[in-house]
């Protein structure tokens, strides 16, 4: 009896023999979108351009309502960050994750830890918007920062949500680690995905009689 070839070997025998020959194979993730800190989908072959396999849990609050999300997809390794990232925006209005970025087939099939959402204020400010369907906002409102978050940030761009795109610009707190993402990323997050044309990231301004 012939023994039988499962996917899983068969991607395995492939991606071995395109590395010995040098064939530059695209690269096999798995794919999906779920609420709650993992899901599960199918394996899909990445366009090209796309190097890199990420898995996402992120945890996030629009207007008090609050959500967990697991997203796994291929995207540019070089947009992607491995690691804990928060924005605050508003007290009833934040977002934090946990990122794992690899370059194996099949290599984001795993889960990564729900990211620890610390919302004690630090004492840090910064200018704060949420506006859609608009690429600038005025900051007028103000951000208190919290936890690890030592940065003020500025995006704006495109986001998409299922068939949905429209223009967005938010700012407000962030951790240094969001200062990774660059304009012209295509970002995605355990919810949305953003295709960013202004990704400002600067260090919140010290309260005044606070020592450097």
């Amino acid at each position: 009896m012939r023994p039988s070839v499962t996917p899983r070997t068969f991607l395995l025998a492939l991606a071995l023999l395109c590395t010995l020959l040098g064939l530059g194979c695209p690269l096999s993730c798995e794919v999906c979108r779920g609420s709650g800190p993992t899901c599960r989908g199918k394996m899909k072959t990445c366009e090209a351009g796309k190097d890199a396999c990420v898995v996402i849990v992120g945890e996030s609050s629009t207007k008090g309502h609050h959500s967990v999300n697991t997203y796994k997809a291929c995207m540019k390794f070089s947009d992607c960050y491995s690691g804990f990232v928060s924005t605050t925006m508003g007290p009833r209005d934040y977002m934090v994750s946990n990122t794992n970025c690899c370059q194996s087939d099949g290599c984001n099939r795993g889960s990564v830890p729900p990211p620890q959402n610390n919302r004690t204020e630090n004492g840090l400010l910064c200018p704060s918007c949420i506006v859609p369907f608009h690429e600038t906002c005025p900051g007028t409102q103000v951000a208190r920062c919290v936890g690890q978050e030592t940065h003020c940030i500025y995006f704006a761009g495109n986001v998409q949500a299922g068939i949905i795109n429209t223009k967005f610009a938010t700012r407000g707190c962030a951790t240094e680690t969001a200062c990774n993402t660059k304009p012209g990323a295509e970002v995605p997050s355990a919810s949305y995905l953003y295709f960013l044309r202004r990704a400002d990231c600067l260090p919140a301004p010290q309260p005044p009689g606070r020592a450097e």
